[in-house]
């Protein structure tokens, strides 16, 4: 009996065909090997004209990676990002194209519409910071007025890029301190202005119906340096949603946010937020309240979007103990847990999806078995294939 095949949908970087996570790719397929699972990477642009075949890559031990024509995968995993070029619009094309076949995770939405989302359940409105959609430097200048620190974020970014932190002067009402980085990551200047000079200052930005204003909340260490945590929940074999682990990030120096790839540090969980909240007891419930607060979080979303398998969440907690989720993030890296030496989570992390794949496909509905696929025009609609799940 032939093997199921997983196919880890990722984008090239550039034109040299470079790839993300190659090494993590690696550990998949031989992770999946040992469970019976057929596991290969392609891209979009891999796909045979024809659209029966695709050029994919694969890993051997002792031959490292080669090419090979495969057939359409039973499953599919999507860890492709957003991009602003044609790739991105090749993965958009594949998604209308070839969406009757069997994904483990489905596309989520921007920033502003996860959190309309969100906002709608009574249960997470206190863990959501206030947030509103950028139309004008009123939205700003109103934001300001009910909070000393406000965020700008663009609606689609990731690591980073293009964030903005504004504060108000204590001593001087109607000055501010801007910081932040720009679309390549990089720290900009931090430039006092005048409150009336602020608008000509984010001009350039181009932030209309792009950016969020969202109040901000204080997480600077007796450091200087800002800080968050990075919880990552999966499904596990059993098709149930469950928390994998959770790791505190500290932000590079003079960074405004504390993205790894930004010059960030990773840090134990405990480690950090003794550093932040003293008493042992708070802690413990921040735990507890953190981890049904993520699995909630991805139930949801799920139920809205459809089916996901994997979501980190980067939450933010107050001095007082409060949680609020800051981002929610559909196709998360897991190297923060290697960076802190928690290999057991690091390995869960990775093999969590495998285990779901099989379990997606031994659940499969009848007719889903691999085949090869069939076309289906861009124009055309495809109904999302439901899954049977285990009652909780």
């Amino acid at each position: 009996m032939s093997s199921p095949v997983l196919g880890i949908m990722t984008l090239y970087l550039n034109e040299h065909r470079a790839l993300e996570e190659r090494s993590v790719y690696r550990r998949m397929i031989l992770e999946g090997r040992k469970r019976g699972l057929d596991i290969y990477v392609f891209t979009p642009a891999d796909v045979h004209p024809g659209g029966k075949q695709i050029e994919a890559m694969v890993f051997h031990d002792g031959k490292g990676w080669s090419r090979e024509w495969r057939s359409f995968p039973d499953l599919i995993f999507d860890r492709c990002r957003i991009q602003r070029n044609r790739r991105f619009q090749q993965l958009l094309a594949f998604r209308e194209k070839y969406g009757h076949l069997l994904f483990l995770n489905r596309p989520l939405r921007n920033k502003w519409t996860i959190h309309q989302t969100l906002l709608q359940k009574a249960n997470f409105r206190e863990h959501l910071p206030e947030t509103a959609l950028f139309q004008d430097m009123s939205d700003v200048n109103r934001m300001l007025k009910v909070s000393s620190l406000v965020y700008l974020k663009p609606i689609n970014g990731t690591g980073g890029r293009g964030i903005l932190r504004i504060e108000r002067s204590g001593s001087e009402a109607n000055t501010v301190l801007v910081q932040g980085r720009d679309q390549k990551r990089r720290i900009i200047t931090p430039r006092k202005v005048h409150l009336s000079r602020l608008g000509a200052l984010l001009q350039h930005w181009n932030m209309k119906d792009k950016y969020l204003v969202q109040k901000g909340i204080q997480l600077q260490l007796p450091n200087g340096r800002v800080h968050d945590y990075r919880m990552l929940v999966q499904k596990n074999g059993e098709g149930q949603w469950e928390l994998t682990g959770c790791a505190g990030r500290m932000g590079a120096e003079k960074s405004v946010t504390s993205n790894l790839h930004g010059g960030g540090q990773a840090i134990a969980m405990d480690r950090l937020m003794k550093q932040w909240i003293e008493d042992d007891d708070l802690r413990a419930e921040i735990n507890t309240t953190a981890e049904k607060f993520g699995i909630d979080v991805a139930s949801f979303l799920e139920d809205t979007y459809g089916d996901l398998c994997e979501l980190a969440l980067d939450l933010a907690i107050d001095r007082s103990g409060r949680i609020y989720l800051l981002e929610v993030n559909p196709k998360p890296a897991r190297e923060v847990f290697a960076r802190i030496g928690e290999r057991d989570i690091y390995y869960k992390a990775i093999t969590q999806p495998l285990e779901y794949a099989l379990w997606v496909y031994r659940n499969r509905p009848p007719g889903t078995a691999r085949k090869p696929a069939i076309p289906r025009p861009v124009t055309q609609k495809s109904p999302r294939v439901k899954r049977k799940r285990k009652a909780k």
